[in-house]
Parts: C-alpha cells; sequence; structure tokens
C-alpha cells in the first residue's frame, strides 16, 4: 500500500532534473578516492564528464573538501562544499541542494556516485527516465548477475523486484547482501545510482533509518519502509566501481581500452 501522501494527488513527470555527485576525501580503503589519477584526470573529473554527456540537467559536485571542489572547477564543473560528516550520500545532496541558488525549481536528483569512472551516460538516462511513471518516487539499476561468486559476495546488494516477462523495469520488493532470491532464475547485482522525485529524497532524509536498513546496512530499505515505489531498470553492464587500489589499476586499464 503506498503511502496517504501519495494518494492526494497524482505525481507529474518531473521536467526540471539535476545531477549531483556525492564526494569525500574519506576512504578507508583508498584514501584520497575522488582525486585518484586516471590517464592524468582525477577520477572524479571522469564522473562528472560522465554525467555532463547524460545531457540530463545541469552537473554538480557535493564535496567534504576543497581539494575536490578546486579539481572540479579547474574542469570547468560547480562544486558545493558540505558538512564532513554526512552518514550517507543521500544525506550530502540533499544539504548541496538546499544550498543552490534556486534549488526549488529542481523536481528530480539523480545521486551519480562519484565512484563510476566509467558508468554509461546512457545508465544514467535509464534511471531518470523511470520517474516518468507518476507512481515511480525513486528509480535505481541493476544487472543480471552471471558468476556464482559475484552472486554469493556480501559486498554486492542483490536487488528483487517484480520483472513480469519481457519488461526491463519492475518494482523493487527487497534488497538484501545475501543472494536472493531463491529458486531457478536470475538474481540482480544493484547498481547504486538513483534518480529521486524532489519530495521523496526530502522525506527519505527527514526519517530515521528503518530496522532492517540498520540490520542489512542498505539505506535502500528506509524508503520501501516508507512505502515509497523504488522502480528498478535493468541494463546489460554494471559500471566498474572504484573501491580498492586494485580496482584503480583495473579502472586505468579499462579507461584506457576506450
Amino acid at each position: 500500500m503506498r503511502h496517504p501522501k501519495h494518494m492526494e494527488k497524482p505525481q507529474q513527470a518531473p521536467h526540471r532534473p539535476i545531477l549531483i555527485i556525492p564526494a569525500r576525501m574519506a576512504s578507508t580503503r583508498l584514501p584520497g578516492k575522488p582525486l585518484a589519477d586516471i590517464h592524468g584526470e582525477p577520477m572524479l573529473v571522469h564522473v562528472w564528464r560522465r554525467a555532463m554527456e547524460s545531457k540530463i540537467g545541469p552537473v554538480v559536485v557535493a564535496c567534504d573538501h576543497k581539494d575536490i571542489a578546486a579539481v572540479i572547477e579547474k574542469a570547468g564543473g560547480e562544486a558545493i562544499l558540505t558538512r564532513p560528516d554526512h552518514p550517507s550520500g543521500s544525506d550530502r545532496i540533499w544539504e548541496a541542494l538546499n544550498a543552490l541558488e534556486g534549488n526549488g525549481a529542481y523536481d528530480a536528483v539523480i545521486n551519480v556516485q562519484g565512484d563510476l569512472p566509467l558508468i554509461d551516460p546512457k545508465a544514467i538516462s535509464a534511471a531518470y527516465d523511470l520517474l516518468k511513471d507518476p507512481n515511480v518516487d525513486i528509480a535505481t539499476l541493476a544487472v543480471a548477475i552471471k558468476t556464482d561468486a559475484e552472486k554469493n559476495a556480501a559486498q554486492v546488494t542483490k536487488a528483487v523486484f517484480d520483472l513480469v516477462p519481457g519488461a526491463t523495469h519492475g518494482r523493487a520488493l527487497y534488497f538484501s547482501r545475501l543472494p536472493v532470491p531463491s529458486g531457478e532464475g536470475a538474481v540482480y547485482h544493484h547498481v547504486g545510482l538513483y534518480a529521486y522525485r524532489r519530495e521523496a529524497l526530502a522525506r527519505f532524509v527527514a526519517a530515521a533509518p528503518s530496522p532492517l536498513e540498520l540490520r542489512e546496512r542498505l539505506e535502500q530499505l528506509r524508503a520501501l519502509a516508507l512505502g515509497m515505489r523504488i522502480e528498478v531498470g535493468v541494463i546489460d553492464t554494471a559500471p566498474f566501481g572504484v573501491d580498492t587500489p586494485e580496482d584503480l589499476e583495473m579502472a586505468r586499464k579499462l579507461a584506457g581500452k576506450k
């Protein structure tokens, strides 16, 4: 059942979106990750360029350090300094959104993770397009898992969603670090990119973490607990994420092939 708030008046398709890339300097496995060099440019600049190539709307970096802001501004982009103690990227992008001049005009926010230097701009567009359905509050992406190692890896979040045969997207039912659902059929790797309606993001960051969110350590479970509809779109390939020095080396190799 949808929250009563959504039954008062139908939601409209968003018409003025903004893309915000959250970035923070602290990283236990790869210190200074946003500034890690990939072929002469900081990783975050690669992400910013790909977000710009999606041509959805303006792109802003929400960061916690002046050095991050400096490299984005040098590349020609816009950055906003935010508090360093935000518990999640969602909280960081909400602060940045509200710091923008004329921010009330933006009715959708696409959260592009700052550690996806090879993300396809078409994947960003695919998530945003799902918000055109008036029943959708938040949109995200998933990819069919191809190996048992990926299926069983706890660091790979699995998305369980209502996907009818032949469809390319469906309503999220649950997210877990376990290889769910059981039985025959595909298991999907959740891609951590979100497109929010503005009011959905506001409601999400104002709410306390849910019990299942804390148990699974997955913040999207808070949105499900609040009765929000998360729509999951299927894409062919998961964007390569950088979390470790080994990932960084692989990103350099993959970027060199393009």
